[in-house]
């Protein structure tokens, strides 16, 4: 507790206990530690990493069993008023005695987990780091990134990955240095030419083109054609009401050569709301015409965000997690997706970029 106490960045000490320190960060965030005993340590996880409603139900089925339970242990009620320790080392002895399998900590938040975890039907394959084949949004020294393409191939073969995919932007984004259709075509050239001397990685030309006010792309359809992915994406117009956003939106979908809605919401974590469209036809349409929706790492997008994310799932479209990585070191970004997509309820076969190669291509393919 000392230790935690007089961590540098501290602006306040709030509380200051044997079991408990409550402080204060100099950048705003309150920081809580705990401290328990280790019979108590799995119910003390449980009840601090589940929401609000997801420790209420578990109460209210420990209840139903004649228990009480809180972050100190599962307790059997006693007629004469002494309560009997009978549960709380790990997480699972907590959920084994209520009744249900274990349930990932993202996923507690009171929506389905809890009737899946009773009946013995959490997903065995929610979605994981491990199952990540590649990243399909990223950008190089040619537009707005800072490291080159040979660099960022190179990177992405040390993590492991089988593909990836460079998508720089189109010319609309003048601030990002964006391509025209001249500069376009000599970029894919360099990057299949550099591409082919890296062996064990496919690299997949790309770019991220701007939907423009009207809902046409940046680019004409006999320049996108001679690309092998397009992420769709939009950068300005934000405040337009939520009609006419939707249908600029859903006039992007409609293009045949759109693979990806990068960073659908728009929103700024700290800076900017997020676009008002209808997120529900958007969904429909994306999961009618074959493109992913992103689940974009990118500094404080995390968008789509994992209530987004699991509607999604819910009316048919798929998902891809990118890190829209502007240099080599944001690639690391990438496992925030996946905990999102987890939160969302995400299975492997929910994300493209778990797919393999070949299956990825025939995603991509939409003749």
């Amino acid at each position: 507790m000392d230790c935690f106490s007089e961590y540098p960045e501290v602006e306040q000490i709030l509380a200051k206990g044997i079991t408990k320190t409550s402080i204060m960060l100099k950048n705003g965030p309150q920081v809580d530690l705990r401290i328990v005993e280790p019979s108590y340590f799995g119910a003390a996880l449980v009840y601090f990493t589940g929401s609000k409603e997801h420790n209420i139900d578990i109460r209210k089925i420990a209840k139903n069993k004649g228990y009480k339970v809180s972050e100190y242990g599962i307790f059997k009620v006693s007629p004469e008023g002494k309560d009997i320790f009978i549960a709380g080392k790990t997480e699972a002895d907590v959920y084994e005695k209520l009744g249900m399998e274990w349930i990932p900590p993202e996923l507690r938040e009171s929506r389905t987990e809890i009737e899946l975890a009773l009946q013995g039907e959490i997903p065995e394959d929610l979605i994981s780091l491990v199952h990540i084949k590649g990243d399909l949004h990223m950008h190089s020294d040619a537009t707005d990134g800072s490291d080159t393409i040979e660099k960022m191939i190179r990177a992405c073969k040390q993590k492991g990955y089988k593909y990836m995919a460079i998508t720089d932007h189109s010319k609309y984004v003048k601030i990002a240095n964006g391509l025209d259709e001249k500069r376009l075509l000599k970029h894919c050239e360099e990057i299949r030419k550099i591409s082919a001397s890296i062996k064990g990685i496919e690299v997949l030309v790309g770019a991220e083109v701007d939907i423009l006010k009207d809902g046409e792309l940046d680019f004409s359809d006999n320049i996108l054609k001679e690309l092998d992915i397009v992420l769709a994406s939009i950068h300005s117009n934000f405040a337009l009401e939520k009609e006419k956003q939707t249908r600029r939106i859903l006039k992007a979908l409609d293009n045949k050569y759109v693979n990806i809605l990068a960073h659908p919401s728009g929103r700024l974590i700290t800076t900017r709301k997020g676009l008002e469209f209808d997120l529900d036809m958007v969904f429909k349409k994306a999961a009618e015409n074959k493109v992913a929706l992103e689940i974009n790492t990118h500094g404080e997008r995390i968008d789509l965000n994992d209530i987004n994310s699991r509607r999604a799932k819910e009316l048919g479209a798929k998902l891809v997690i990118n890190t829209d990585a502007h240099a080599v070191g944001q690639l690391e970004l990438l496992k925030y997706g996946v905990v999102t997509a987890r939160r969302a309820g995400l299975v492997k076969s929910d994300v493209i970029n778990t797919y393999t190669y070949n299956k990825l291509l025939k995603f991509l393919d939409k003749k």
